[in-house]
């Protein structure tokens, strides 16, 4: 006989399904290789390392630049898969050879000594956009080894930390420090062309595949804006700090982010809420990708380590494994070699025997058909001259080579016209209830709209005032600044060591450069007493 207990029914502990260890300092960056067997992720120990994912270990030799010995604290994939390029902490922008974890290309121009935090390549492999700490963000010509820079923009922050394309390149989004905004700039002229006004520093940015939605995160919740009008129009709540990455799934369906609370969180985009609880760390995360096929995901840690995590597993306990799914999409190609006048063949089947014999009585009913003698530009009755009963019979006859069992819509007649209506038959096509929208907008609060409503479009850059704590489309400058009762805590990336961040002694009156560490209780005490 068992004898029932009161215990809180707790859900299991999530634990990595893989964990890398040999780094010797932070892992700054990870990136999923080709093929979906190995990982490579870059750290502050000045190396690159391949893993593989399976077993965790490390594959061949760690892969540094002998020529140049300085901290890798940013990496992206070429769509190619076959070159790597990094950002280091002495402002030098590299690539690397995947196969070969030999440097091909060492680029200069942002200000040394200041990091490179953020790189991206263009969709079509040609370009490298990259963001520094020097306040510029730069577009790089891949094709020409001595590093030639095609464009370089005056963000106006502080410091960049992250640059990104829009997925038809016409568009570069920037965040970081001082101007606390995302701001987004064209692609070909460096002109500003919105901004996009936050709270506090923005660290990521995410475009939806479509290019329709932009995803931003900071401090706090994060946040989703329409490309169209730049309007904030929906959050995601759950963070309650410092959000450090954000990996947005090929589907524009999942996100995950990664934060200084030492959590990753999943979100459902087609409703804007959590999936499952936190994913739990022992310390900061600095950086997370999804796999091609978002199945597994890996973070890296201030901890040294890297780790893997079964995300498929996560969503088919929440019942939500079609959050990965990909929608089938007619590529260009084939959309070329389709001849859309085509139709299918018809299948006949022999009439039998007789077919006709129980419908003679109604053939002349009330109508009279004329011969091809009598109307000579006809050669067969009209339509409306054959029976019903013929008709649906006749009709049973006729089918698709190629059945679907599974279309997704319907073909209804409308109902039964008059025999003089005019015209080809109309066919009404079922509507099919497309997945829900990416965002969803909360109604704004009648006391929180401004006169002044924001409009920030193409052709301008007035800033576009959003809140954290109220996503309300048009929320003003003045609502948000009454909003906001303090300002968010100092990032932990600001009182590291060995990364003081610039924006500190900025920000207090200090100068540059400074050669000697701080001591932390020094610059404790001096943001205390500010």
């Amino acid at each position: 006989m068992s004898v029932p207990t009161n215990k809180k029914q707790t859900t299991p502990a999530v634990t990595p399904r893989q964990t890398m260890r040999g780094h010797t300092d932070k892992v700054q960056g990870v990136v999923h290789l080709p093929g979906g067997r190995r990982i490579m992720t870059c750290s502050c120990d000045r190396s690159l390392r391949l893993w593989d994912l399976e077993s965790g270990a490390q594959i061949d030799e760690d892969r540094r630049d002998e020529e140049d010995m300085a901290e890798v604290v940013s990496m992206a994939l070429s769509p190619s898969g076959k070159t790597i390029v990094s950002g280091s902490y002495d402002g030098k922008v590299e690539l690397w050879d995947v196969e070969t974890g030999k440097v091909v290309a060492r680029w200069t121009g942002h200000t040394r000594y200041e990091l490179v935090t953020s790189v991206c390549w263009s969709a079509d492999g040609k370009r490298v956009l990259s963001g520094s700490w020097d306040g510029t963000a730069r577009v790089w010509d891949v094709h020409v080894k001595t590093g030639k820079t095609i464009l370089t923009i005056q963000t106006g922050h502080f410091d960049v930390y992250t640059a990104i394309y829009s997925p038809d390149q016409t568009q570069i989004g920037t965040g970081g420090y001082n101007e606390d905004a995302v701001k987004i700039w064209d692609a070909q002229t460096g002109e500003l062309l919105a901004t996009l006004k936050h709270e506090s520093i923005v660290f990521n940015l995410a475009w939806t595949s479509d290019g329709k939605k932009l995803i931003s995160a900071g401090y706090g919740p994060i946040r989703i804006h329409d490309t169209t009008t730049w309007q904030q129009v929906a959050t995601l709540e759950g963070h309650t700090y410092w959000v450090n990455i954000i990996n947005l799934f090929k589907n524009d369906r999942l996100l995950v982010s990664a934060s200084d609370e030492n959590t990753v969180r999943l979100w459902n985009l087609d409703t804007n809420l959590q999936v499952g609880p936190p994913i739990q760390h022992d310390h900061r995360l600095i950086c997370a990708a999804l796999s091609a096929d978002g199945k597994l995901l890996v973070t890296g840690s201030e901890d040294k380590n890297a780790y893997v995590w079964d995300i498929h597993a996560i969503l088919k306990d929440a019942g939500l494994e079609d959050l990965l799914s990909i929608p089938h999409v007619l590529t260009q190609k084939s959309l070329k070699d389709t001849d859309a006048t085509r139709r299918p063949p018809i299948q006949a089947r022999r009439i039998p025997p007789g077919f006709f014999e129980d419908t003679q009585s109604s053939t002349v009913r009330g109508t009279h058909t004329l011969s091809p003698v009598h109307n000579p530009r006809s050669s067969r009755p009209s339509l409306s001259a054959i029976p019903r009963a013929v008709l649906a019979r006749l009709s049973s006859f006729f089918h698709p080579s190629h059945p679907s069992a599974d279309r997704e819509t319907e073909l209804r007649e409308r109902p039964r016209r008059s025999i003089f209506s005019h015209g080809p038959r109309i066919v009404e096509v079922a509507t099919v209830q497309d997945r829900k929208a990416l965002y969803v907008a909360p109604r704004p609060r009648p006391q929180q709209q401004s006169q002044s409503h924001v409009q920030a479009s193409l052709s301008q850059s007035q800033p576009i005032a959003t809140s954290t704590n109220t996503p309300a489309q048009g929320t003003s400058t003045a609502a948000q600044g009454a909003a906001t009762t303090q300002s968010p805590p100092i990032p932990f990336r600001y009182l590291t060591n060995d990364f003081l961040h610039p924006n500190l002694p900025r920000a207090y009156g200090l100068h540059e450069p400074f050669n000697v560490t701080p001591n932390l209780g020094e610059v404790l005490a001096l943001i205390s007493s500010d």
